[in-house]
Order: C-alpha cells, then sequence, then structure tokens
C-alpha cells in the first residue's frame, strides 16, 4: 500500500477562503496542499463585485491570481474532488474521487455551498444574469430594472426591501411564502407591488431574455428575477468524522459550526467561508480564510513546541 503525501493541513476547496488560508499557511513555512474540485459557486458570474481593489474582476482571474500565490510561497494545488476524510492517528486521511489519498495534520474546509432554486420553470436557464440572488453582488448591475421578488423563504421579504433600494420598479410576487399584515403594510408604504400565488414559470422574451413570470391570473411583467436561494454547505465528505451541517439560524439553509477562528467541533478541522457563512461574499470569505489559516498555523506552533518538550526530556535521560 502506497504512504499517502503527507502535509501539514491539507485544504479542501480552492475558492477565496481556501486559497487565502492556504497562501497564510504557505507563507509561515507550512506544507499545504489545496484540493479544488473546479466548480466555484460563482462560476456563472461575470464579475466579483464589492471586492476593495479588484472589483469587477472576472471570478477565474481571481482564482487563477490565488492559485499562483499560493504556489510562489512552495504551496500545491490538486485538481479533483474529496469525497472523504477520517482520522488517522493525531491526523487525518483525504481520500479523492480517483482513489489517491493525502495525509495531514489538520484540515481546512473551505468547499462553500449550493445554491438551491425553487422548482419553477425556466428560472436555473439565466442564473447569475438576469435571475440573481445577492443584492450586493448583482445590484448595481440590474439597477433601475423591473425586477420581480421570487417570495420562498423567511429572506425573501428583507430581499424584497433590499433591491427596493436599487430599483423603483419592483414587485414582490408571493410563490410559498406570502407576506404577513405587517410585511404588506411595508409594501404599501415602499411602493412594493404584491402579487399573489404560486409562480408557474419564468417567460422569456425571444432573445431569451427574462419578460415575466407566470401565474394563475396572467404574466406579471419584469426583466429580472430576485430569488433568495436555499443555500446548502458542501459537506457530506465530512461524514465519517462526524462533522454535519445543521440549519443556520436564518432559516436561509445549513452549515458547518465554527467559533471566530473557524475552529469546528471536531478537534483538527477548521472551516472558513460560505461552508460555515452563507452570506460572506468574496472579500469576507477571504478574510476568514486568512484567520483559520493563522489559527491553524498558531495551533501547530503549540503542537510542535509540545513535542519539541518531548523530545528533549526524553534526550535528558539518555
Amino acid at each position: 500500500m502506497t504512504t499517502p503525501q503527507q502535509y501539514d493541513v491539507v485544504v479542501v476547496g480552492g475558492g477565496p477562503a481556501g486559497l487565502n488560508g492556504a497562501m497564510m499557511l504557505a507563507r509561515s513555512r507550512r506544507s499545504v496542499a489545496v484540493v479544488d474540485s473546479g466548480r466555484p459557486r460563482n462560476a456563472a458570474s461575470a464579475a466579483a463585485h464589492g471586492l476593495f481593489a479588484r472589483d469587477g474582476t472576472a471570478p477565474a482571474e481571481l482564482l487563477a491570481t490565488g492559485r499562483a500565490e499560493v504556489r510562489r510561497y512552495g504551496g500545491t494545488v490538486v485538481a479533483g474532488e474529496v469525497v472523504g476524510a477520517r482520522r488517522d492517528g493525531d491526523g487525518f486521511t483525504v481520500t479523492l474521487a480517483g482513489g489517491a489519498v493525502l495525509g495531514a495534520r489538520r484540515l481546512l474546509v473551505t468547499t462553500g455551498l449550493t445554491d438551491v432554486l425553487p422548482d419553477v420553470a425556466g428560472l436555473a436557464q439565466g442564473w447569475g444574469d438576469d435571475v440573481v440572488h445577492c443584492p450586493y453582488c448583482h445590484g448595481w448591475e440590474v439597477r433601475d430594472r423591473p425586477i420581480a421578488v421570487l417570495g420562498v423563504g423567511p429572506m425573501s421579504m428583507h430581499h424584497a426591501l433590499m433591491f427596493r433600494q436599487l430599483s423603483a420598479d419592483l414587485v414582490f410576487v408571493a410563490h410559498s411564502v406570502a407576506p404577513t399584515p405587517e410585511q404588506r403594510e411595508r409594501c404599501d408604504a415602499l411602493g412594493i407591488r404584491v402579487v399573489d400565488g404560486p409562480v408557474l414559470e419564468v417567460v422569456r422574451t425571444a432573445d431569451g431574455a427574462v419578460g415575466g413570470l407566470r401565474t394563475a391570473d396572467g404574466v406579471v411583467p419584469c426583466a429580472v428575477v430576485a430569488v433568495a436561494t436555499r443555500m446548502e454547505a458542501r459537506a457530506g465528505f465530512l461524514d465519517e468524522l462526524g462533522l454535519v451541517p445543521v440549519e443556520h439560524p436564518s432559516g436561509a439553509g445549513h452549515h458547518l459550526v465554527a467559533d471566530g477562528t473557524g475552529r469546528s467541533e471536531v478537534e483538527g478541522v477548521w472551516v472558513a467561508g460560505n461552508v460555515t457563512d452563507l452570506m460572506a461574499q468574496v472579500g469576507a470569505a477571504a478574510a476568514a480564510g486568512a484567520l483559520a489559516g493563522a489559527a491553524i498555523n498558531g495551533d501547530l506552533v503549540e503542537a510542535d513546541a509540545v513535542a519539541a518538550v518531548a523530545r528533549h526530556r526524553d534526550a535528558a535521560r539518555i
């Protein structure tokens, strides 16, 4: 049996959180490998927005730059998908889809999340273009256009208020969640029209653009659909370690629980980015990765010092 390549840290997920965490570790002279499946959450977006000094940069360009920075400091970036992780002594063994295995003293999980869209015909077709979810990521680009906010969950009315800041031409379509009387009063005061009843399909124009939402009573015209997706952490490979996503307090999806540094409930495993913070944008995810990377290095520094003292004592006894 081949001995797995050993690293101080294996980072699972090569997005902003994972790459920034890996860079912090590599700059601290830790051996680190980033395993990246190549399926970033924002792949459908033309540009990343709200990111200091890099606003408008294509997501692929950001990731390419991040991978180059990790490699510059001696880190390794592996193309692949992690399908399992298990405890191996004081560390971990990580298994990739092709059967390759990596050994690690610590794990940093930055696999992000999956946006689950409601089952409405034609909705997924425009994802990241004229079907959007984040007012900070896409809001400026759809400003002043006719926007329909789809009522699908506990965040939907807040969503409507956020997009009202960007366009006065706004309608709230109560697909599966209807506004409360208090929320309807807010809509009236802000000029947000409310349409009741489920959406049957997204109506598109001849050129494929959004033209409206069809309900049982007819078509509600719009050019943009805003929908608060259900966000689900990508973490199934952690089952054997007993690290399981739980429902987020907001009700917007499920996530992995961690402390302020990203330390999870499983000893030796840190998490960062959208896998734990559902609302984190690119900059916040990268910052969380850096914090987690520094915390892991600090943990390893302490472990190395304890081990060095033990060796020193053993040598003194000879």
